[in-house]
């Protein structure tokens, strides 16, 4: 009888196990921690993703004071020569970004250089495509190499020099914009009557933006919306997805931005395959075959939620809402408008 109710007991525990019920609830419960915790992962990811970022800014500002320090000047755009539009000075097309180079750890980059011929004529044709780090967020979705039939070309860049509101050149007279940078500028804090802490220097933009160009059929008349611009591209030819892709290249829709728009402002070029709802306006390049004012919504726009960070003149750094007023991000871009800023 002992032996028979022993076999028993231990047949009964051998039989015993999840049943499919709760085998369910267990999977449910996985499931439903899962879904509560991706969020919070994915904004974890996104709070050090905008860290590095504002860190890449403060970078620049490290590089343009130090870049100060040396030349007591603060770089121009790329340089033109005297004889005209269409015209560069050997070498001139370089960007701000690859002049501050050996003050942003990047010399060795810096000296493999020849900054007395342009870039597309250096004996070392990887210097236009080769990646460096802190021109680029990390956010950014298209951080990679701009080919041509496969073969590599340029690298691009998600921080942008303050062109200023709309006009950043006039190719005729040579004489520069409203922003902190331009063709030939040589600025130095003194210029900035506004304020160093009151004048925008670096912001955010999207790498591969579209942009239509070469138009030449932009006016004084500052447009104020998307709809303004986009009636300005009848007669320009548009580019896919080509903007902000050369951190070589000075001209502002390769390495700048204005503030014609707000930030992230939609704006529809057409055939656009680039960057997500981003879309550039120049009116003729700087220093190309046209003679009248360069025109440019070069909008800043970023792939943080509702803000981009920007970079003022003192150095500092801080995020813009993209709901900002427009004549206070506009009165941020000039450097001595003489406008009254308050909180921004």
């Amino acid at each position: 009888m002992g032996q028979h109710s022993e076999s028993r007991q231990t047949h009964v525990r051998t039989r015993r196990g999840f049943t499919l019920i709760e085998l369910l609830v267990v999977i449910a419960i996985i499931a439903i921690l899962i879904a509560l915790l991706l969020p919070a992962v994915q904004q974890a990811r996104e709070a050090a993703r905008r860290s590095q970022c504002k860190n890449n800014l403060k970078q620049f500002g490290l590089a343009l004071h130090n870049y100060l320090s040396t030349y007591t000047v603060f770089p121009p755009a790329f340089c033109v020569s005297p004889s005209g539009s269409s015209t560069y000075t050997p070498g001139g097309q370089w960007s701000i970004h690859a002049r501050i180079l050996p003050f942003g750890d990047a010399a060795n980059l810096f000296n493999n250089i020849d900054f007395t011929t342009n870039y597309s004529n250096q004996s070392d044709p990887s210097i236009a495509y080769t990646r460096v780090p802190f021109f680029l967020c990390p956010s950014e979705i298209n951080d990679r190499i701009r080919t041509s039939s496969g073969t590599p070309e340029h690298y691009p860049v998600s921080y942008g020099y303050n062109g200023g509101t709309w006009r950043v050149f006039t190719n005729s007279s040579l004489s520069g914009g409203d922003g902190a940078f331009y063709p030939n500028s040589k600025t130095r804090p003194r210029d900035f009557t506004d304020g160093t802490t009151n004048t925008l220097c670096f912001a955010e933009v999207k790498a591969f933006t579209a942009y239509n160009r070469d138009g030449g059929t932009g006016t004084s008349t500052i447009p104020s919306t998307a709809g303004g611009v986009e009636a300005l591209m009848a007669g320009g030819s548009d580019k896919p997805d080509s903007g902000h892709t050369e951190w070589v290249d000075g001209r502002v829709h390769q390495t700048g931005f204005t503030t014609t728009l707000p930030p992230n402002t939609k704006v529809a070029v057409t055939g656009a395959t680039g960057a997500i709802d981003a879309g550039d306006y120049t009116s003729c390049r700087e220093a190309q075959s046209c003679t009248g004012p360069t025109y440019a919504a070069v909008t800043a726009r970023s792939y943080h939620t509702g803000i981009v960070h920007v970079m003022l003149m003192d150095g500092s750094v801080r995020s813009i809402s993209e709901n900002i007023d427009l004549s206070t991000y506009r009165a941020l871009s000039t450097r001595s408008g003489g406008e009254i800023i308050g909180e921004f």
